[in-house]
This record gives C-alpha cells, sequence and structure tokens, in this order.
C-alpha cells in the first residue's frame, strides 16, 4: 500500500508538475455588431444617412491560452473531458512565435480585415469605392528601410505605373540584384493628411530610390517591402471593438455596416451570429475554432449562424442543440439567407451537413 501510494504522489505531481505541448481553446464573448460595446457603438457612420435596426448580427470569438502559458497534464486531461479543445501548442503558434508577435499579427490582421469589411459592404450596396496600391509593411534591415514606409502610396516603378499590389514585385523582379529601383510614391503623412481632411489625394510625388538586394530563397532581387491595398471610402466607417484581434469578424462587419446603410432590419429582429473572413471583393474564407464560435454563439441566444462554406463539415459534426448552420461563400450570400431569416423563409436556407 505504502509503494502503490508514493507511486500515486508521485503521478500526481508528475501531472502537475510537468508541461504537455499542448493549448486549450474555449468559447470566447460574442458581440453584437449593430449595438453599442464597451459603451460604444461597434460600428460608427458618419457622412452618410443611417437606418435603424435591430435584432443580431454577432461576431464570435475564441479564448485562447497564451504563447507563454505552459500546460499541465493535469489541465490537458481536464479539458479533453470539458467541451474546451485542446491541440497542439505549435497548431495556436507556430516557430516559437512570442506573445508579443502574436498580439502584432492578431492586431494587423484585425484592422486589415475592418477594411476589407468595409470596402466589401460598399461594394455589396452598389457604392464606390476607390482602390490605391501602397507599401503594407517594411522589412526591418532590409534596403527599404527608413526609405519607404508602411502606408506611402505607390504610383510607378521605374517610370511604370502600378495597378495592383502584384506590379510591384514584379517590375522589382525584373532587375538584377544590386541594381536601383525608383519608386514614385506619396508619402504616407501626406496621403493620410488628405484623406483625414477629405481632399483628394495629393498629385504631387516624391522620388525614392532603392538598391535591390539578393532574395535568400531563390535568389531573386528584393527590396524589402510588402505591397497591398489600400480604400478610401466616400465616407466615414469606424469599427470600435477592443481586446479581439484576428481577421475572423470581417462577415459580420461588412454585414453590419449594410445593415445601417439601408432601410430595415436584416435580421427581421431575429438573433443571428456569424463568422468568417472576408476580402474587398465580398469572398468569405474559412475561420479557425468553428465548434467553440457555435458553441458560445448558442450559448448567448443565437437561433443562426452564418458558417464559411470550408468550415461547414467541421461545424455540422459539433452543431449545438437549436442553432442553425448557413452556409455562406460571400456577402451577397449572407445577404440572401438573411432576407429569407427576415421572411420566415428558413426551409430554403443553404444549410451545412458532415460530408
Amino acid at each position: 500500500m505504502l509503494a502503490s501510494t508514493l507511486l500515486l504522489i508521485a503521478l500526481l505531481c508528475a501531472g502537475v508538475l510537468v508541461p504537455v505541448p499542448y493549448s486549450r481553446m474555449s468559447p470566447g464573448p460574442t458581440v453584437n455588431t449593430l449595438e453599442e460595446h464597451g459603451g460604444k457603438p461597434v460600428l460608427q457612420i458618419s457622412g452618410r444617412k443611417t437606418y435603424p435596426t435591430n435584432g443580431h448580427l454577432n461576431m464570435t470569438t475564441v479564448r485562447v491560452t497564451s504563447p507563454d502559458f505552459r500546460m499541465n497534464l493535469v489541465s490537458a486531461v481536464y479539458g479533453w473531458l470539458s467541451r474546451d479543445a485542446v491541440v497542439p501548442h505549435s497548431t495556436l503558434y507556430p516557430d516559437g512565435q512570442t506573445a508579443e508577435q502574436a498580439d502584432q499579427e492578431n492586431a494587423e490582421e484585425f484592422d486589415q480585415s475592418q477594411e476589407s469589411a468595409k470596402a466589401a459592404a460598399l461594394k455589396q450596396l452598389e457604392i464606390p469605392v476607390a482602390t490605391r496600391v501602397v507599401v503594407a509593411s517594411v522589412v526591418k534591415d532590409s534596403p527599404s528601410e527608413d526609405k519607404l514606409h508602411a502606408g506611402d502610396v505607390i504610383k510607378s516603378v521605374d517610370g511604370t505605373a502600378v495597378k495592383k499590389p502584384g506590379d510591384v514585385a514584379k517590375l522589382v523582379t525584373e532587375h538584377r540584384p544590386g541594381e536601383r529601383v525608383d519608386f514614385s510614391v506619396v508619402p504616407a503623412k501626406k496621403a493620410a493628411a488628405a484623406e483625414k481632411a477629405g481632399k483628394p489625394e495629393p498629385t504631387a510625388t516624391e522620388t525614392v530610390t532603392v538598391a535591390t538586394e539578393k532574395a535568400p530563397d531563390d535568389g531573386r532581387a528584393i527590396v524589402g517591402i510588402q505591397a497591398g491595398t489600400d480604400h478610401t471610402f466616400p465616407f466615414d466607417i469606424d469599427i470600435k471593438l477592443a481586446d479581439v484581434g484576428g481577421p475572423s469578424a470581417g462577415l459580420m462587419f461588412a454585414l453590419g455596416i449594410v445593415d445601417k446603410l439601408t432601410p430595415g432590419a436584416m435580421t427581421g429582429g431575429e438573433f443571428v451570429a456569424g463568422t468568417g473572413t472576408i476580402d474587398a471583393e465580398g469572398k468569405v474564407g474559412p475561420i479557425g475554432g468553428i465548434g467553440m464560435k457555435t458553441v458560445g454563439a448558442r450559448e448567448k441566444g443565437a437561433e443562426f449562424f452564418l458558417t464559411p462554406e470550408d468550415n461547414c463539415a467541421a461545424a455540422a459534426k459539433e452543431l449545438p442543440e437549436g442553432l442553425t448552420l448557413v452556409k455562406v461563400g460571400t456577402i451577397a450570400d449572407a445577404a440572401k439567407s438573411l432576407k429569407k431569416i427576415s421572411d420566415g423563409e428558413t426551409a430554403g436556407l443553404p444549410g451545412c451537413t458532415t460530408g
């Protein structure tokens, strides 16, 4: 008996003290994009007529343990026995990602999702949206550092006008490493000041010359920037939501904007939640933690859940009782389904299956 007791104590100590390479995911809070959160409207639109709405268009979240959290065996077993999901640590934080790096990445993805949501919503309503090619990021210690800056508007490369981000990379790689590239840009500060003042983008450009270097993977010429697309909107759309990161709220933000800019309530007063990334053209993309999000939405009171088509099978396998999954591939799909929900024609909704 003494030996068994000592062995049991040793096993319990090991379970508590020995870390295991796992992280835990659990249902997070859901927020109605049509209402206030933390005392402020989630969506605030000025410079354009808006309309009262009701019902719910809730974005959903997942709680995850931090990169620094080291789960022990007891916590892992508890997670496996509960509704939470226990996943390999590397699934959430690849390549030893630190907490600061994870926060930065989530913040950047959240900012980009807001811009895409605004563009998708306005395009759904056939409201013109101007686009421009910008410097999305500058690699530290690259030839472009301190020469080009995030937000600089790229008008041309070596005198050739650029219309999309891919044009920039194509023109740069036409050089050999060590050669110089001339960028014609509107500096970020000037472009931002004009946009804030409601003035047209400045036409005066500056020429910035950057020497190329050899890419470490394939030897092509690079300058150390990532080009992206920025949008100029005809009126102000402000999205306020603290302590949330990542791109998965894009679809629900876009639908909330559409709802506020059109007469009547898109949901007909029903409780609809959902998730999904969205690009500027309105295409909905998959997200992680779908099972956690459907559970959180149902606990909050949702009856319908807008589900990216690529997440449908997984969501259907873990479907909470009383929740109807609605498959969506684009913002237009979502708008059509919301119309059916509003009209009470729920039998015709596109559903999800496990197959």
